[in-house]
């Protein structure tokens, strides 16, 4: 079964829905294949890093909001085994992570640097929308230095990338993470490994009944 996996990889949530599905996957039996899928939160240009927090003040009303909102996560995110520090991460476009994200997907390593763009996010304060960040993160989980910084340095992938996010709009997908199972089902939101566990189970009887 393939799973496409939409989601940004400066959303918390999507983070602890990546977790989640890799405990509900401990469960399951059959083979899947997962695809990580572009999305932005915000396709808005980031001029300069600044604070995220501040950045979620602006766009939610009041700083003491967003604080709020990143307590909230967090305590989440730590049940899920994910540990966050809102106070060191920097607001990013994250159009060209996506793009490298394309680029370690064709080299076999799509998974491990999704994971590592979140913690350099969400733990190490890393500016994932600088090139040169990028270039640093992708030599970190095995790819070539030197292939990766030519790639974004390139337009290579910039039309598709830009195309995914188009049919996830095209798709309907307004919220992340969002998990599309075998092509046909959604599962919106960080749902517990039980429901999503369960959904697998649902998907896979309905395309053996097919």
């Amino acid at each position: 079964m393939e799973i496409e996996i939409y989601a940004d990889v400066v959303c918390p949530w999507c983070w602890i829905g990546k977790r989640r599905l890799e405990q509900a996957l401990e469960s399951y039996d059959g083979e899947v294949t997962v695809r990580y899928r572009p999305f932005q939160l915000d396709p808005t240009p980031v001029t300069e890093p600044k604070p995220l927090v501040e950045a979620l003040g602006a766009k939610f009303g009041s700083r003491q909001r967003a604080e709020g909102m990143a307590a909230h996560v967090t305590q989440v995110a730590a049940g899920a085994g994910i540990e966050m520090h809102f106070d060191r991460a920097v607001a990013a476009n994250t159009f060209e992570a996506h793009r490298l994200v394309r680029f370690a997907t064709e080299r076999g390593r799509a998974a491990e640097l999704v994971e590592r763009l979140y913690r350099a996010h969400f733990q190490d304060g890393i500016d994932v929308g600088s090139k040169d960040a990028l270039v640093k993160l992708a030599a970190e989980v095995g790819l070539d230095e030197t292939e990766a910084r030519e790639y974004l340095a390139s337009n290579l992938g910039r039309r598709e990338v830009a195309a995914d996010l188009t049919e996830a709009h095209q798709l309907g997908v307004s919220s992340v993470p969002t998990f599309v199972l075998a092509g046909k089902y959604a599962v919106t939101g960080a749902q517990e490994p039980e429901t999503l566990l369960a959904a697998l189970r649902e998907v896979e009887q309905r395309e053996s009944a097919e």
